[in-house]
């Protein structure tokens, strides 16, 4: 990065207390670009004001609305707005970078309330009807007023031609690739095993699928073991599963990231059944790093990430019957998931912060041509309208 050091401002749309992928993002992120020597501010909603990290502000506690097949904890309305403009005011911002602000939240609202060089990041893929745009009539003069515009991924970028009409420079979600590079292999966890990492209660990562593959796999391998790490409730998990196939499952609850990177060298299999909602899969690009031999839905995000099944295995969303065969295939083979995990391995150096951070650098040097700053806008026609007045 340049030796010019800028102030710059990061909104986060859903709630910082809650685990996900944008909020990892933006962290990680912000605190790269705080070691370049730069300084950061982010924005989010959050819970527990005490805990956060310095470089965030609190916009007060978020709500939870159903969004892209999940619960989103966002923050919206005009005493979000007025938190929203106080701290553009007091930021005095080179440029401000607006996660998914084509949603009702707090990176919206800054959109209507700034003026000057803005990037927006959009993360979300889905199709058409399932997107919650509730203020769609007003939605794309507002998004207009973004200088620059980035995608996580292909699907995210389709995603957003689709609804907006409009298009983005695709940069990949980043990671921390050397965190997981040199794992520890820990042997409660080698042998005939399947990873799992994820939100396990949310129908739309797939645990589900997973579960009905077993039976097969069993048939082949008996001693197969799954372990699941994530937040959620195990018990009521369970209950979804077969009671036949409930000695098979371990639920190790939340990791720390060297447990993480432990797991993802220890397991013979790590899968992401996920059947949609998903714009990029950073757990899947760690679990490469990790080196990890992957299997994936083929879903189009999943399918991208592993260059069409190059850098991990594929199989048909949601066909667990697939599914079953891709793992008996590899459980059988170890020179073959070898083979895949050390291609992905080296692939996942391209999602690391020092590539990732460069290429967002690059945009918001491009955002910040010119050389004026953010300010507020005194313009709020849009914000009026939706209000009714």
């Amino acid at each position: 990065m340049p030796l010019s050091k800028k102030r710059i401002g990061i909104v986060c749309p859903y709630g910082w207390d809650t685990p996900g992928g944008v909020q990892s993002h933006v962290g990680d992120l912000a605190e790269y670009l705080i070691r370049q020597g730069h300084y950061v501010s982010v924005l989010a909603p959050a819970i527990d004001e005490e805990n956060l990290p310095d470089y965030v502000t609190s916009a007060g506690r978020p709500i939870s609305i159903p969004y892209n097949g999940a619960v989103a904890r966002v923050l919206f309305g005009p005493i979000a707005f007025a938190r929203v403009r106080q701290w553009i005011n007091n930021g005095s911002f080179d440029v401000l970078h607006l996660h998914e602000p084509a949603i009702p939240s707090i990176s919206l609202l800054a959109c209507w309330a700034a003026e000057g060089p803005m990037v927006g990041t959009f993360h979300a893929a889905a199709k058409r009807q399932k997107v919650t745009f509730a203020v769609a009539p007003i939605l794309e003069p507002v998004i207009e007023k973004l200088t620059a515009r980035i995608a996580v991924s292909e699907a995210a970028r389709e995603t957003l031609t689709e609804h907006l009409e409009t298009d983005a420079i695709v940069v990949p979600n980043g990671i921390y690739a050397d965190r997981y590079r040199d794992g520890s292999i820990d042997k409660r966890w080698t042998g005939n095993t399947i990873g799992f990492i994820g939100r396990f209660e949310e129908k739309r990562k797939g645990l589900d699928i997973l579960a009905a593959a077993l039976p097969a796999v069993i048939s082949r391998y008996p001693d197969v073991k799954v372990f699941i790490a994530g937040p959620g409730d195990s018990e009521a998990a369970l209950k979804e599963i077969d009671p036949s196939l409930h000695s098979r499952f371990t639920f190790l609850g939340r990791i720390s990231e060297e447990e993480k990177a432990n797991f993802l060298a220890s397991v013979a299999l790590y899968i992401a059944p996920n059947t949609g909602g998903e714009s990029f899969g950073i757990i899947l690009a760690e679990a490469l790093a990790g080196g990890a031999s992957v299997v994936a839905s083929d879903i189009p995000a999943f399918d991208s990430l592993l260059g069409h099944g190059q850098y991990g295995t594929l199989f048909e969303s949601e066909n667990s019957a697939d599914l079953s065969e891709k793992i008996i295939d590899l459980l059988g083979d170890e020179g073959k998931r070898r083979a895949i995990a050390q291609r992905g391995k080296l692939y996942a150096q391209e999602f690391d912060w020092d590539v990732v951070a460069e290429k967002i650098y690059d945009v918001y040097e491009m955002a910040m041509v010119g050389g004026s700053t953010v300010s507020l806008s005194s313009e709020n026609r849009a914000w009026n309208k939706f209000l009714g007045r």
